[in-house]
């Protein structure tokens, strides 16, 4: 199976990231009536914690349940284990995490998937997961 390209993988993350974005609008909305309310201070340290789970929780549903998130589907690609089968709860948890510290070095992490002969990202290799393209032909053009 061929690994997607940097560029559909980023696609993908900007599409989840607008999607997150809307999940943390509605975490936030559901959240303001216990703090009376009002803006969360800097000072609240679980509200960060909070979005962070919310964050978490959304990723290894979607990628422990069908192996795709929304934008994942959209750019036809799915996130499978080394034997090309469906990834564990703490799988899922682990390249969760795994891709942050790909973000904390400037996305050094997701550039990786260009030099890495298997088209792989530092959170890939460290969830012992791998993503692939899935077929962009449409039924019965073949």
């Amino acid at each position: 199976m061929k690994a997607p390209g940097f560029l559909r993988r980023l696609g993908a993350q900007i599409y989840d990231a607008l999607l997150l974005l809307a999940v943390w609008f509605l975490a936030t909305a559901i959240a303001l009536p216990f703090n009376h309310g009002q803006a969360f201070t800097s000072s609240q340290w679980f509200f960060p914690f909070y979005l962070l789970t919310v964050s978490l929780v959304f990723y290894v549903w979607f990628w422990t349940h069908g192996g795709q998130t929304l934008g994942m589907r959209a750019w036809k690609i799915k996130v499978l284990n080394t034997q090309f089968q469906s990834i564990s709860g703490q799988q899922a948890v682990i390249r969760f995490f795994a891709a942050g510290i790909s973000w904390l070095f400037f996305g050094l992490g997701f550039i990786w998937v260009v030099m890495d002969r298997q088209g792989l990202a530092w959170h890939d290799k460290l969830s012992a997961t791998r993503l692939v393209q899935l077929s962009t032909e449409k039924p019965g053009n073949q």
